[in-house]
């Protein structure tokens, strides 16, 4: 079975989605290019994708509508493209679950860049930790996290898969449970950078986090928003070997 990443373009101009797909070819990735939403969700039925470079100004259904369907309907990485300079648009794609940006007209390069960042933060991790933890189950609430094997046990044992980003952003709570914790606190410890202006990765990887976890997404209990200060885990963590 491959594991080459697979890449969909949506862009109703063939010269750019062409060209972009022809640039992740040579640099390792599948990829397949369409011109529409409507055309995306025809090949997302047919094939699984791990990330999608959406435009935003398209006929028909556009890339901010299209993003706010694939977080509720896939657990897919977004990159967004936008005009230059339209700030609003980009701001309203990170808040709807964008993982990230980039403003047209675009180095392929940093395409690249981007797609490669966004895969390593929702990578789905197939090695144990070891470490501290090693061996161990952490436990809150009604869940139980298996932590060599990356695995949420529900109190029915019911397991639940986590990607990296999941993974990293709960162990990043667990670990310091009742403390309030900065926007770049949390990305400090889950992917060692420093936040950057409009920078809504932490947000929308609290949003995936909370919906695996939480019982009612709308009224969370176990991540609590602290205004003007980040986020808190706001129950108590066991450990059982």
């Amino acid at each position: 079975m491959t594991t080459t990443p697979n890449i969909l373009i949506v862009d109703d101009h063939r010269e750019i989605r062409d060209a972009l797909k022809r640039y992740l070819e040579r640099n390792g990735f599948r990829a397949t290019a369409v011109e529409s939403t409507k055309a995306m969700d025809k090949a997302m039925a047919e094939s699984r994708f791990d990330l999608v470079v959406l435009d935003i100004m398209m006929p028909g259904e556009d890339g901010l509508s299209a993003c706010r369907r694939l977080r509720v309907e896939r657990d897919v990485g977004v990159l967004m493209l936008t005009a230059l300079g339209e700030d609003t648009d980009r701001i309203i794609g990170l808040e709807l679950g964008a993982d990230d940006y980039l403003a047209k007209p675009f180095n392929p390069r940093e395409v690249l860049a981007r797609i490669k960042a966004i895969l390593r933060r929702t990578e789905r991790p197939q090695v144990a930790l070891g470490g501290p933890y090693g061996g161990k189950r952490l436990r809150f609430d009604r869940w139980t996290l298996d932590v060599d094997r990356r695995i949420l046990i529900d109190e029915d044992n019911k397991e639940v898969a986590l990607t990296m980003g999941d993974y990293q952003l709960l162990v990043a709570f667990l670990e310091r449970p009742r403390m309030v914790l900065s926007r770049d606190r949390l990305l400090d410890l889950t992917s060692g950078r420093e936040a950057t202006l409009f920078d809504r990765a932490i947000d929308n990887q609290v949003s995936r986090l909370r919906r695996k976890i939480e019982r009612d997404v709308t009224s969370p209990e176990l991540i609590a928003t602290v205004r003007g200060g980040g986020y808190c885990f706001m129950v108590d963590v066991t450990e059982n070997t």
